[in-house]
């Protein structure tokens, strides 16, 4: 393989795993440095750029929602397919939390616009 077809754009990635609805969305998250790649020699940053290449082995953490994802990267993908062909791109990882810290805000931006949030009922 060559080396273009071994790496992929981290905002594309995150499109293609499905993890925002958009690559617009995606591509604002890393922006905003809510993303941290840690490569398989262990070399860790935090990206800034959706043109940022991730390639298998790297290490992602974000957080969506409230909630912390770790993932590891298994392949790159070639469309953004069906949410069963996305889940083979990634492998969750246990060193992720469920919740962020009490206080931290992260708004899900893959739900901005999706209406009123609803109250949980009594």
């Amino acid at each position: 393989m060559t080396e273009a077809t071994d790496t992929a754009r981290v905002d594309v990635w995150l499109w293609r795993a499905r993890f925002f609805k958009t690559r617009a969305l995606a591509c604002r998250v890393v922006e905003d440095g809510r993303v941290r790649l840690t490569r398989g020699s262990g070399e860790h940053s935090r990206l800034d750029k959706g043109s940022r290449c991730i390639r298998p082995g790297d290490q992602l953490v974000f957080a969506i929602g409230g909630r912390v994802h770790a993932v590891r990267v298994l392949a790159l993908g070639e469309r953004r397919g069906p949410a069963e062909e996305a889940r083979t791109l990634y492998a969750a990882l246990d060193t992720a939390q469920d919740d962020v810290a009490p206080g931290v805000d992260t708004p899900d931006p893959a739900r901005q616009g999706d209406g009123p949030e609803q109250s949980p009922s009594s």
